[in-house]
């Protein structure tokens, strides 16, 4: 797994290349979001580490939902349009393919690309507070990848934690979790992604898995950093099961 930016990853997997949640614009190019912060610098924060040519020749594509730091103007722009894509829902497929893709796929359960089972799962992207006060928040998904030869990854998505992906951590039993973790806070509402105390928890309720934190920054609206995650995981003493892998860091599934 290589970590390129925010929730954008690329995934070796069974000899398929899975691109996750591609936000590919350069620094600065996509003004700042509503946020608590005080930050209202222009995102990303920071520039890409990756190639362009390393992240453009995907076999599948998944977007867990279409807001602009996990699908952006660049990624409409330079990917392929006859990669296969993943999406949560018809409103999404009908933006991609109005962008010119021509095999974006709606996942509605489970699907099979490249060799590789893609199940959807759920999300909550905020509060029910925020989301009742912020349509925009909209719905997400999160994404299981399975192979017989392969670690069960499940990549949770923009989602506070709830009773569902508790449920979801014990049905998938995975053997790698991916939590994005920067807190956004847009509004007086608080967080409408995890933290730092979802790490830990997630780490107590999945002991055998390895838990990699990711989402963090790049944006404006997300306060928590790395070094956050990393000492919240020293303090509860998993830090061998925990990442916080820096841009471009490529790590072993």
């Amino acid at each position: 797994m290589k970590q390129v930016r925010n929730a954008t990853m690329v995934l070796q997997y069974e000899g398929a290349t899975v691109l996750i949640d591609p936000m590919l614009g350069a620094q600065g190019s996509m003004p700042p979001f509503p946020s608590e912060t005080g930050n209202t610098d222009r995102n990303p924060l920071v520039d890409l580490t990756s190639t362009l040519d390393e992240l453009l020749t995907p076999d599948v594509i998944v977007i867990t939902h279409t807001h602009p730091d996990h699908w952006d103007p660049a990624a409409a722009s330079l990917l392929p349009r006859r990669t296969p894509i993943l999406v949560q829902h018809d409103e999404d497929a009908a933006l991609l393919s109005g962008q010119g893709f021509t095999d974006v796929r709606v996942l509605e359960s489970t699907a099979t690309i490249a060799g590789v089972e893609f199940t959807r799962t759920g999300g909550q992207h905020g509060s029910h507070e925020s989301l009742a006060a912020q349509s925009e928040l909209g719905q997400v998904m999160g994404v299981v990848l399975r192979h017989e030869d392969d670690p069960v990854i499940y990549i949770a998505g923009d989602t506070i934690m709830t009773a569902e992906v508790r449920q979801n951590l014990v049905d998938i039993a995975a053997d790698v979790i991916v939590l994005n973790t920067g807190e956004a806070i847009p509004s007086t509402l608080g967080p409408i992604i995890m933290g730092p105390k979802d790490v830990v928890e997630v780490a107590g309720l999945a002991p055998h898995a390895r838990t990699i934190a990711v989402h963090m920054e790049a944006l404006n609206h997300c306060p928590v950093t790395r070094e956050d995650v990393r000492a919240a995981a020293a303090s509860h003493a998993i830090s061998d099961r925990v990442s916080a892998p820096e841009d471009g860091e490529v790590l072993s599934l």
